[in-house]
């Protein structure tokens, strides 16, 4: 004797193919976004911010170096110079805790 089918079965059946339909496309897209990170483009991103990281400081450094030099009297480039190392330093600094993570 077969037993009659219960509609609840079929409900449950089809909200777990639809689960795991879900969860295929999910785990698809995670993976392609893996891939696509190891890219020339991803690459090329991850060294664009990395130069970024580092020029942004020294730039910010003359700039202001180049402002104290401005506002003081005797001063010729003295700040600029400092600063801009002062940049260089934290730009090191910036680009080395990037890397690490």
């Amino acid at each position: 004797m077969s037993r009659p089918r219960d509609p609840a079965d079929d409900a449950v059946s089809r909200d777990r193919n639809r689960l795991e339909e879900r969860l295929d496309r999910q785990v698809r897209r995670i993976r392609r976004a893996r891939d696509e990170r190891e890219s020339l483009l991803g690459e090329t991103v991850y060294l664009g911010t990395v130069g970024v990281l580092f020029v942004l400081p020294v730039i910010g450094g003359a700039y202001l170096g180049r402002w104290l030099d401005d506002g003081l009297a005797g001063y010729s480039v003295h700040w600029t110079v400092s600063m801009i190392l002062l940049g260089v330093l934290i730009g090191a600094v910036n680009v080395y805790l990037f890397i690490r993570d």
